[in-house]
């Protein structure tokens, strides 16, 4: 892993802790209160906020999870640097379409 994306990794894991923390307190308090899943997405449909709050969570996900998916494929499986660079290339894309689909899937926007 090279220092730039070293650097990258920590930064997105820097930028999630306080949104998985959000996140998890959240549904923790909403669950409590009684809510169904079906009520939370009534309330936060349409929402730009909660749109951006899960974007900024899809992105950063997405770019941390491909970074770790290539070390993985090259110190792992032996991929050569450029095919484990590709392997987390294609698996950042696919993560960031299933995320995106589900935040504009949920908040229409």
């Amino acid at each position: 892993m090279t220092p730039r994306l070293y650097l990258l990794q920590r930064g997105t894991a820097f930028v999630m802790v306080p949104l998985v923390i959000t996140h998890l307190v959240v549904i923790m308090i909403a669950v409590h209160g009684g809510l169904s899943a079906e009520e939370i997405l009534a309330r936060t449909r349409g929402s730009a906020a909660w749109a951006i709050f899960y974007s900024v969570f899809v992105f950063a996900a997405s770019i941390h999870a491909g970074i770790g998916m290539q070390a993985i494929a090259h110190e792992w499986f032996g991929l050569g640097q450029r095919a484990a660079a590709i392997a987390g290339h294609i698996f950042i894309l696919f993560l960031l379409s299933l995320g995106l689909r589900a935040v504009f899937g949920v908040y229409g926007l």
